[in-house]
């Protein structure tokens, strides 16, 4: 499937994901690296898999093999950290003082350039609703020579393709229910 396909099955009521999808697909503010990441890295977060197939049949043919694994890391490491660091932003108290005792090796040296990796680390922790973990990447990532611009870029992506699979899922469920009842 292709994000082509995908387009095509989003219904009418998501026409404005539709057009979204098309535009940051080519968003010139992110190099093609840092787009493409960003993509697969939110496909994968997302969880929809007919979303993640297409999203890394699209973009993984832009990144290299290194790239294409650092992107697949972020989402794995933040997909960890975003529940135990918000966890420990919302409780308080001493557990933010307590080591966290999880391997974080990747985050050392992700195989890309360390902002890009921060970038696709600050986007699904965008979809994963950790402020803690976005306030961290965004600093590192500013820090690392990105702009304010390609932040919102890359958190635009994993908006959208969020959304996308919310979409689907609930297409999906609607579909499978009506069959039942017929």
């Amino acid at each position: 499937m292709s994000l082509e396909a995908i387009r095509g099955r989003l219904p009418d009521y998501a026409k404005d994901l539709k057009l979204n999808l098309g535009s940051l697909a080519t968003e010139p503010v992110l190099n093609q690296q840092q787009r493409a990441g960003t993509f697969v890295a939110s496909a994968l977060a997302s969880r929809n898999a007919e979303l993640t197939a297409a999203l890394v049949a699209e973009f993984g043919a832009q990144l290299s093999p290194e790239a294409l694994a650092a992107a697949k890391a972020a989402a794995a490491i933040m997909g960890m950290n975003n529940v135990y660091y918000r966890f420990t932003h919302l409780v308080g108290g001493d557990y933010a003082n307590m080591p966290a005792k999880l391997r974080m090796n990747v985050m050392a040296k992700p195989g890309v350039d360390k902002a890009d990796f921060e970038l696709w680390s600050l986007a699904v922790s965008a979809i994963n609703g950790c402020g803690m973990c976005m306030e961290s990447h965004e600093k590192i990532v500013l820090h690392g020579g990105l702009s304010k611009e390609q932040v919102q870029a890359a958190v635009r992506i994993a908006a959208v393709v969020h959304a996308t699979a919310a979409v689907l899922d609930g297409e999906d469920a609607l579909a499978s229910g009506l069959q039942r009842a017929a």
